[in-house]
This record gives structure tokens, C-alpha cells and sequence, in this order.
């Protein structure tokens, strides 16, 4: 089959372009022909496709006020990606479109290409995020709160809330944006939907798409499967330094303040400073009932990869906790490719801690395939990954007092017990995330799909 994926982004930027690059590996593996359509930009990968990419929009970055004005005036409906989307299916003739990520760069405009007037190609869409029931994306509201209001399909909500980055006028914009694309029926376009977790696909049948989801959970390549079993440490129990890891956006919706509070309060380290921080973050009196009855072994640590709006604020953090916390708390920048996967690999335990409905992580997924067990919040499809004394443990999400209560409870596992816990992460990945039986299954969904034109 000649299939076209789509997606905004045609660089590594995150968990969507993992998949989005992944899946044209797999697909390619089989025999399919694949096409690219994306957005212009400095980072991108090399591409014959590259000549049909739209040019690079910038909603956030630091460009005038008058640019932001201009782009925003395409953020709803881009008539350049509509009209070079049309080039595209002209020269490539797909069998399937395949979007991902398309909202504000690219727009559903390029479904109203002529050519798809003239020839019904099915489209199929994967929801890496929630942008199809709630205009910020994220079903979290302006005061960080888990929000289902816009399931009723009444998107003002969102003004109400001022839920996009805490600006009227961008949750004015997200609004209408929603509006249009109901009145617009765009998403009635979309033949089948793919939902990454069992979490993701309740909630799309909950705000109305019932009859055109599927769950299909994210896989690895054969490619990110080398690349783990490389790195994967099955003694390190006995030959490594313990150390949680976090890695990803430093961001407050990934719950990384409660992850540094948790250890803080684990190991012991925490002042009165950031004990009321403690208590904010759990809903909870910090006394003396709220002081762990143990604490973290002293060569116990925690490290942090990646960059975000929360890094100067962890610093200032670690900082007020002392010289000790300092030193336990390693504050290790952007890694990427071998130099990240080392440290998923030696990692005892890695913490998803997010505090809004995490899809199906990739960090979960390679920390998993590399045989470190997870501790997971139980949020979102995260505990679809985490199966608790299995592949990791499961606490409460915003809960740092709880948190910490989980860490020192995994810090106690017997040697027996983890390597017990590692055979079960690679027997989750073995039996759930191979690229072949996913491709194989979206396959199928794709002849369904053309089988009933």
C-alpha cells in the first residue's frame, strides 16, 4: 500500500514524533511504500517529501507581535496546506493518510484537498493527545485541575477556565478553533481513530467518537528494541549506584516539583521550607505523623534529565534543602540517543509522575524494554504500563507524601524480587509492543477501512 503520514513536526521533538517515525519504520518493513507531509524547520530530517512541507509557524516562540498576529490568522484553516497537501496526493496517490499531530501548524484543512472530493482515500487519525474533546489539549484546566467540562462539546468552557497557558485570548483562540471544526465537520472525515491506551479510547467514546475508535497501544522498532537490550543492565542491582530516574519535560503538568518534594521527603533531606511545600502538594498536614518512619539508604539517588519551565525553580529548590540535597539530586540537562538510554538502563526504577492524563508514554515503554521497572502514577494510561509488583508500583497522582512513601517502599526490594520484576517488564514488552503484530493489526484496520468503500 502507498500510505502518507502526516504529522507537524518532522524532527524528534517528543512522544508523537517517536511514534510518527517509528511507525514509517515499521510500515517500511513490510513492504509499504511511505510519503511524508510536515511543516518546514531548521531540525527536520532529510526528505524527498520535503518540497510539499508548509512553511515553519511559530505560535509560541519570540517573534513580534505582528508575526504571531499574522500566523494566528492561519492557526484555524492554513489554505497553504490545504493547496500543497493537493500537490502531494496528486504525485503520490496514497492508498491511506495516516495524521498524528496536525492542529495549528498544519490544520484539518488539507482534508477538504480536492483530490479526496474526487477519490474517498481513508484517513485514519492517532490521538496522541485530547485535542479532540478539549481545546487545550489536555482535559487540565487554568487551575491545573483534571477537567472533563468540554465533553459536552460546549468549548467555552475553556474561556471560562482560561485554560490554554493561563491567557484569555489564547484559550479565545483554542475556542474557536474548536467551534469551527465542529461546524466545519472536520473530524468527520476521520474514517478510524486510534487511541494509544484502553484510558484514552473511554474518554474519546465519552465525548462522542464511540463508533470510530480503536486502542492500540504505542510499540517499539526493532531499531528502539537493539537500542535497549544494548543498554540494559540485568546485574545492576549489584553493580550500579541506586538511582530514580525522571527524564522528559520539567514541566509542572509532568508532576516533576512532586517528584523532588517525594525524595526530599524520603531521604530525610526536607526543611521546613519545602515541608510546606510537602503538605500543598498532598493535601496534608506535614507533623510528625507526616515524617517517614524510614529513609532513603544514603547512596540512594535521583536523577533528572531534560529542560523546561520548572528548571530554575528545581534548582532553587534543591538549593534551599541543603548541601546534601545537592548532592542526591543531579540535575543532568537534555540527553538523547545512547547517552539517555544508559541511563534508563542503569536506572533502578524510573518515576512517571505526571499530574495530567498521560496517553502511553515512551519513557514508560523504553524504560520497560530496557528492564527498569516503573513507578507510576495512576493517571491517565499510565497504569496500563504499571502493573503494580510487576513491571513497577503505582501511587497517587499530585501526591508527593505518597510518592515518597512508594519510593521507600521500592528502595527495600530484595535483589530476588527486582530480578523477578525485570523478567516481568521484558515479558510485558514482548508480548505488547512489537512493531510487527502492531503494523500488522493497523494493517488490517487499514483494508477494514478500504473494504467497506
Amino acid at each position: 500500500m502507498r500510505i502518507l503520514l502526516v504529522n507537524k513536526y518532522f524532527y524528534r521533538k517528543g512522544g508523537a514524533e517517536t511514534y510518527f517515525f517509528a511507525l514509517a519504520e515499521g510500515l517500511r518493513a513490510l513492504g509499504h511504500e511511505v510519503a511524508f507531509f510536515s511543516m518546514k524547520h531548521p531540525n527536520n530530517e532529510p526528505s524527498y517529501w520535503s518540497k510539499y512541507f508548509v512553511s515553519e509557524k511559530d505560535y509560541v516562540g519570540k517573534i513580534s507581535t505582528f508575526q504571531q498576529a499574522k500566523e494566528a490568522a492561519t492557526l484555524i484553516y492554513s489554505f497553504e496546506s490545504k493547496r500543497k497537501f493537493e500537490s502531494l496526493l496528486q504525485e503520490f496517490k496514497p492508498d491511506v493518510i495516516h495524521m498524528n499531530n496536525v492542529h495549528r501548524q498544519l490544520t484539518l484543512s488539507i482534508l477538504d484537498a480536492p483530490y479526496l472530493k474526487m477519490h474517498h482515500v481513508p484517513v485514519v487519525y492517532t490521538a496522541h493527545d485530547y485535542i479532540l474533546l478539549c481545546p487545550a489539549y489536555t482535559m487540565v484546566d487554568g487551575s491545573g485541575k483534571v477537567c472533563d467540562d468540554c465533553l459536552d462539546r460546549r468549548f467555552s468552557h475553556a474561556v471560562k477556565k482560561t485554560c490554554v497557558k493561563g491567557s484569555k485570548a489564547k484559550s479565545g483562540l483554542a475556542f474557536l478553533e474548536a467551534e469551527f471544526l465542529k461546524f466545519h465537520h472536520s473530524y468527520d472525515k476521520i474514517d478510524r481513530i486510534i487511541a494509544p491506551s484502553e484510558f484514552m479510547k473511554s474518554k474519546l467514546d465519552e465525548g462522542g467518537y464511540a463508533n470510530r475508535t480503536v486502542a492500540l497501544q504505542n510499540f517499539l522498532t526493532e531499531s528502539q528494541m537493539a537500542m535497549a537490550r544494548k543498554v540494559t543492565n540485568s546485574g545492576k542491582f549489584n553493580s550500579a549506584e541506586p538511582y530514580f530516574l525522571f527524564f522528559g519535560r520539567l514541566s509542572k503538568e509532568k508532576g516533576i516539583l512532586t517528584l523532588v518534594n517525594a525524595f526530599l521527603w524520603a531521604a530525610g533531606l526536607f526543611n521546613q521550607k519545602s515541608a510546606s511545600e510537602i503538605a500543598m502538594l498532598s493535601k496534608q498536614r506535614v507533623d510528625g505523623e507526616s515524617e517517614p518512619v524510614s529513609s532513603l539508604p544514603a547512596d540512594w539517588t535521583l536523577h533528572i534529565v531534560g529542560d523546561g519551565p520548572e528548571y530554575k525553580t528545581i534548582e532553587e529548590l534543591i538549593r534551599s534543602a541543603g548541601i546534601e540535597a545537592e548532592s542526591r539530586i543531579k540535575l543532568l540537562g537534555y540527553k538523547n540517543g545512547e547517552d539517555l538510554q544508559r541511563e534508563v538502563g542503569n536506572a533502578r526504577f524510573s518515576v512517571l509522575c505526571s499530574e495530567w492524563r498521560e496517553n502511553m508514554p515512551y519513557s514508560g515503554l523504553e524504560s520497560l524494554a530496557a528492564q527498569t521497572p516503573v513507578i507510576g502514577a495512576n493517571i491517565g494510561g499510565i497504569p496500563e504500563l504499571v502493573v503494580e509488583g510487576e513491571t513497577g508500583f503505582q501511587f497517587r497522582s499530585g501526591d508527593a507524601l505518597n510518592l515518597g512513601t512508594v519510593m521507600l517502599h521500592a528502595s527495600a526490594v530484595d535483589h530476588k524480587q527486582y530480578q523477578h520484576m525485570q523478567n516481568l517488564c521484558d515479558a510485558y514488552i514482548n508480548s505488547r509492543c512489537i512493531s510487527r503484530v502492531y503494523v500488522n493489526k493497523l494493517e488490517q484496520i487499514y483494508r477494514q477501512i478500504l473494504d467497506n468503500i
